[in-house]
């Protein structure tokens, strides 16, 4: 994944379709970490939210935690 033309949203929401599993902001910050888009559990809750905005995750509540799930484009499987 290059990072030239890449925000951090945009980096994020690429490392969530490709983990392919339902994210925490736990584990989305540590899908960022090495990365050069590295960031703390508020901005990265604030990334999620702006994404599910967005219509690029969905957002849902399970066992108390909010989750994050990938959107899928129409049409693909």
């Amino acid at each position: 994944m290059s990072t030239d033309s890449l925000t951090r949203r945009g980096y994020l929401a690429a490392a969530i379709r490709a983990d392919g599993r339902p994210v925490t902001t736990e584990h989305a910050v540590q899908l960022l970490d090495g990365s050069p888009y590295a960031a703390g559990r508020n901005t990265v809750r604030k990334q999620l939210g702006g994404l599910a905005k967005d219509g690029a995750l969905t957002s849902t509540d399970i066992n108390g935690r909010r989750v994050y799930v990938p959107n899928t484009p129409e049409g693909s499987a």
